[in-house]
């Protein structure tokens, strides 16, 4: 198999409940390819926050597979999920820096569970990193002083530290203005690019989701609605697809995005 076309997401009759009676993800089957970025997008309560948290072993699975960089999930043990997970980025929504750190030792957590780095080598990488995503010289900084889009750059610096073949993200946009929000998607781009990692994004901004996205799977009531390369999304003819990516561009519009949604939809 070509390397590019390589599955290193492949998930097959996924199903997950909360209970007996809470149905949340019915039948998902989906791949994410080595280097690309996939999208997941819905309605709030659609499950697509559960989708990542299966995906990155936080959840376990009522039913179906799911396979990340080889391995089934659900059945990792406590030796093989730490190595799993080392193998991983994960960006939370707010960056979940610890506050009483400074930004450079948030970073450097991960890598000082690892004996073997001098710390001058640990310095070097949180530099590389933060330079990475734009934020040259604020090691010293804590969490608390920076503005929110740097906070996202940060959580993204502190998840490339360890070199993931894969990074996930919830909500990357999210509280973000426009510019701002258009600024972080170029970013996600440029470390693509230099890194070709694959990426597996949750969100909700649909200007980002057609910005940064080479696939993009629209979930509904727990059901993957379509799945496909943006202007295959906008030409899906699915009714509950075209309302939602309406109301989707009504919304953004009227948050700041005339000009985003318009070269989108023209």
């Amino acid at each position: 198999m070509d390397r590019a076309a390589e599955p290193v997401v492949e998930v097959k009759g996924l199903r997950f409940s909360y209970g007996d009676d809470r149905l949340v993800l019915d039948d998902i089957d989906l791949e994410a390819r080595r280097g690309e970025i996939v999208t997941i997008m819905g309605p709030s309560g659609c499950g697509k926050t559960t989708l990542l948290r299966v995906l990155v072993g936080l959840e376990l699975p009522d039913g179906g597979s799911v396979r990340v960089l080889g391995q089934e999930v659900g059945d990792l043990d406590e030796d093989t999920a730490d190595r799993f997970r080392r193998r991983v980025g994960m960006c939370f929504q707010f960056g979940a820096l610890l506050n009483s750190l400074t930004v450079g030792d948030n970073l450097a957590l991960p890598l000082r569970e690892d004996a073997r780095l001098p710390e001058d080598l640990v310095s070097v990488i949180v530099r590389s990193r933060l330079a990475q995503v734009g934020l040259h010289g604020i090691e010293a900084k804590l969490p608390n002083e920076l503005s929110g889009g740097m906070k996202k750059r940060a959580g993204l610096a502190r998840a490339l530290v360890l070199d993931p073949e894969m990074l996930f993200f919830d909500e990357p946009t999210s509280g973000l203005d426009p510019v701002t929000a258009a600024g972080l998607d170029r970013t996600i781009l440029e470390v693509r690019r230099r890194t070709a990692t694959t990426m597996v994004v949750v969100t909700h901004d649909l200007p980002s989701a057609f910005t940064i996205s080479d696939r993009i799977v629209v979930l509904i009531d727990g059901r993957i609605r379509a799945i496909g390369a943006p202007k295959e999304i906008e030409a899906c003819d699915d009714p509950a697809v075209v309302e939602f990516v309406r109301r989707r561009a009504v919304a953004a519009a009227s948050e700041g995005g005339e000009a985003i949604i318009a070269r989108q939809f023209d």
